[in-house]
Protein backbone atom coordinates (compact mmCIF):
# COMPACT_ATOMS: atom_id res chain seq x y z
CA UNK A 1 0.00 0.00 0.00
CA UNK A 2 1.68 2.93 -1.13
CA UNK A 3 2.32 5.83 1.59
CA UNK A 4 0.33 9.43 1.73
CA UNK A 5 2.35 12.12 3.17
CA UNK A 6 1.18 15.82 4.66
CA UNK A 7 3.01 18.77 4.78
CA UNK A 8 0.87 20.36 7.74
CA UNK A 9 1.74 22.12 10.66
CA UNK A 10 1.01 21.60 14.08
CA UNK A 11 -1.76 24.59 13.84
CA UNK A 12 -3.03 22.89 10.90
CA UNK A 13 -3.59 19.86 12.46
CA UNK A 14 -5.20 21.51 15.99
CA UNK A 15 -7.35 23.26 13.74
CA UNK A 16 -8.68 20.32 11.91
CA UNK A 17 -8.76 18.04 15.30
CA UNK A 18 -11.10 21.30 17.01
CA UNK A 19 -13.48 20.09 14.03
CA UNK A 20 -13.98 17.07 14.83
CA UNK A 21 -17.40 15.50 17.23
CA UNK A 22 -16.96 15.47 20.46
CA UNK A 23 -16.86 11.97 20.88
CA UNK A 24 -13.83 12.09 18.01
CA UNK A 25 -11.70 14.96 19.91
CA UNK A 26 -11.63 13.04 23.65
CA UNK A 27 -11.05 9.78 22.01
CA UNK A 28 -7.96 11.35 20.62
CA UNK A 29 -7.09 13.64 23.92
CA UNK A 30 -7.50 10.20 25.97
CA UNK A 31 -4.94 8.71 23.40
CA UNK A 32 -2.55 11.62 22.87
CA UNK A 33 -2.36 11.99 27.00
CA UNK A 34 -1.52 7.90 27.10
CA UNK A 35 1.55 8.86 24.45
CA UNK A 36 2.51 11.33 26.19
CA UNK A 37 2.24 9.98 29.85
CA UNK A 38 4.60 6.58 28.02
CA UNK A 39 6.98 9.14 26.69
CA UNK A 40 7.57 10.61 29.85
CA UNK A 41 8.01 7.29 31.98
CA UNK A 42 10.21 6.30 29.01
CA UNK A 43 12.36 9.36 29.33
CA UNK A 44 12.72 9.13 33.31
CA UNK A 45 13.55 5.45 33.25
CA UNK A 46 16.52 5.93 30.81
CA UNK A 47 18.58 8.42 33.71
CA UNK A 48 18.48 4.68 35.60
CA UNK A 49 20.44 3.39 32.88
CA UNK A 50 23.35 5.85 32.42
CA UNK A 51 25.96 4.39 35.21
CA UNK A 52 25.97 1.05 32.91
CA UNK A 53 27.62 3.59 30.24
CA UNK A 54 30.44 4.41 32.79
CA UNK A 55 33.34 2.81 32.05
CA UNK A 56 34.09 -0.16 33.51
CA UNK A 57 30.55 -1.13 33.30
CA UNK A 58 31.21 -3.13 29.81
CA UNK A 59 31.43 -5.67 31.71
CA UNK A 60 27.76 -6.45 31.24
CA UNK A 61 28.12 -6.15 27.52
CA UNK A 62 30.51 -9.55 27.69
CA UNK A 63 28.86 -12.36 26.26
CA UNK A 64 28.88 -15.66 28.41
Amino acid sequence: MPQVTIDMNAEEIKNLIFQLPVKDFMKIVEEIEERAETVVMMQLSETGFREWNEAGEDIYDAEA
